[in-house]
């Protein structure tokens, strides 16, 4: 089973990105998927987490992901308040949304690191909401690019059947740009 730990902040689009992630690991052939907010007292801004979990059998787990082999992270301001890499599994990776390089961040040697700048995919396509940019759909992108499971068709057609056309096509768009500058690696 895969299991993705989402970290974003209030009104940047966590929850929304971890369900659109499931409807594309699915469309990928992924059987069993599920999507899960972590809700609070939160606010524009403050710390949230989301789950998502596939799999090839069905999933009887509708619980928060605490050891997951993928992290996500849409600002990396969060590294230093959020405990990102809380129970991540050896071999697992952290995709952080960053133009900073693996050591600038201060991560552990021993997990996989990928660095995106993500911020900058969404600018270039004129992908902002409430004058930020909408980063949440773009990092699906580098997630796909990253780890090698979830096809960007599979992600194109999760975001078309999220969003409005004109909408859908920025999403796309920005994704792909996303998806082009993130190195590769898949997990093991």
């Amino acid at each position: 089973m895969h299991e993705i730990r989402w970290h974003g902040r209030g009104g940047q689009g966590a929850v929304t990105s971890s369900k659109i992630l499931a409807a594309a690991a699915y469309r990928s052939g992924f059987e069993g998927v599920t999507a899960a907010p972590t809700f609070g007292a939160e606010r524009r801004g403050a710390p949230v987490t989301a789950s998502t979990r596939f799999d090839h059998a069905p999933i009887r787990m509708y619980s928060q992901v605490v050891e997951p082999n993928v992290v996500v992270v849409l600002d990396e301001s969060l590294l230093a308040v959020a405990n990102a890499t809380a129970g991540l599994r050896p071999g697992g990776v952290i995709i952080v949304n960053t133009t900073r390089s693996r050591g600038e961040l201060g991560l552990p040697d021993t997990i996989r690191v990928v660095t995106s700048d993500v911020t900058g995919a969404a600018e270039s396509v004129g992908l902002i909401v409430g004058g930020e940019p909408m980063v949440n759909t773009a990092i699906l992108g580098s997630i796909a690019k990253a780890t090698g499971l979830i096809t960007m068709e599979s992600i194109g057609a999760a975001i078309s059947d999220a969003f409005p056309p004109a909408a859908a096509a920025k999403n796309i768009q920005a994704a792909q740009i996303a998806f082009d500058c993130t190195a590769a690696g898949g997990l093991p």
